[in-house]
């Protein structure tokens, strides 16, 4: 039975930079579901979510150190956001690592590896979550800058970190690539966001079978509509007020609502025989491909 606390509207607000601060939403994203008890599937791996300061990525964050999960947490410069998700996960009895900088960075994404490696001395989980997005009305309003910099931060990068991590992840490791319902049916403002989700389902897919004969796991979520940092800070008001109401469930859904896709997939309890598969939490979106 569906939660009653789910909001169908939000406050009109706006945002000046992305990714933008969940510190500064009204009302907050709901990350922690009370009611997801933990059985130790994570126990005693390490994962690293990039993006994992808020939203999507710290409602992972939460539910893998419930899970029993050490992470390492990569973020750009949402500090105070990154402080508050290290206390969640150290809330749940895990260590927690912050590391910030630009994941578009390949110098960055080694570094990031590096410093995962001396801390855990280990990676079994990679979750290449980091996004941004920018509205334009039209492609002609798409600049070679805005171009290189969406391309380099949502698709580049999971490139990038790919390549440092596979050296350190065991047989049985799990890569998880989140990509977007725009992957599949467009969006006419989003069209270079769009391209780069489309671009993360055929990488997702590629990697898997690439990766099946070494035992890791490559699949991928799309969430619809999910009430984090990255809307205010890419929508007008008025868009932001009615955010996800033309979904069939007629709202948006929630960061702690997708988490739980994740664990899925991360999970060799639960998912062993799946890999080159994208999860589709969505709020009912009806999808081809």
């Amino acid at each position: 039975m569906e939660k009653e606390d789910k909001p169908k509207q939000f406050k009109p607000q706006y945002q000046p930079a992305q990714p933008g601060l969940e510190t500064e939403m009204k009302p907050r994203p709901q990350i922690e579901n009370p009611q997801y008890i933990g059985s130790g599937k994570l126990k005693g791996l390490v994962a690293v979510i990039t993006g994992g300061d808020s939203g999507i990525g710290r409602a992972v964050a939460v539910l893998f150190a419930r899970e029993g999960a050490d992470i390492a947490i990569i973020y750009y410069n949402e500090h105070e956001d990154a402080k508050t998700a290290r206390k969640l996960v150290q809330a749940e009895g895990r260590q927690c690592l912050l590391i910030s900088g630009d994941v578009g960075n390949e110098a960055f994404c080694k570094e990031v590896v590096q410093k995962t490696i001396q801390e855990f001395g280990k990676i079994n989980i990679l979750v290449n979550n980091a996004g941004v997005q920018y509205p334009r009305d039209g492609i002609e309003n798409i600049s070679a800058e805005q171009l290189h910099h969406t391309f380099r931060t949502n698709i580049f990068a999971m490139f990038y970190l790919t390549q440092s991590a596979l050296k350190y992840m065991p047989r049985g490791s799990s890569i998880i690539n989140t990509t977007s319902v725009t992957a599949y049916r467009g969006n006419k403002a989003l069209i270079d966001y769009s391209s780069t989700k489309g671009a993360i389902v055929s990488f997702t897919r590629s990697l898997s079978l690439s990766l099946a004969g070494k035992g890791i796991r490559v699949n991928g979520v799309a969430p619809g509509p999910i009430w984090t940092p990255l809307i205010p800070a890419s929508f007008p008001p008025e868009h932001v007020e009615e955010f996800g109401a033309k979904e069939p469930l007629q709202r948006a859904g929630q960061p702690e609502e997708v988490a739980p896709s994740y664990v899925f997939l991360a999970s060799n309890q639960d998912s062993s025989y799946i890999t080159g598969q994208i999860l589709h939490p969505n709020g009912g979106a009806i999808i081809n491909g």
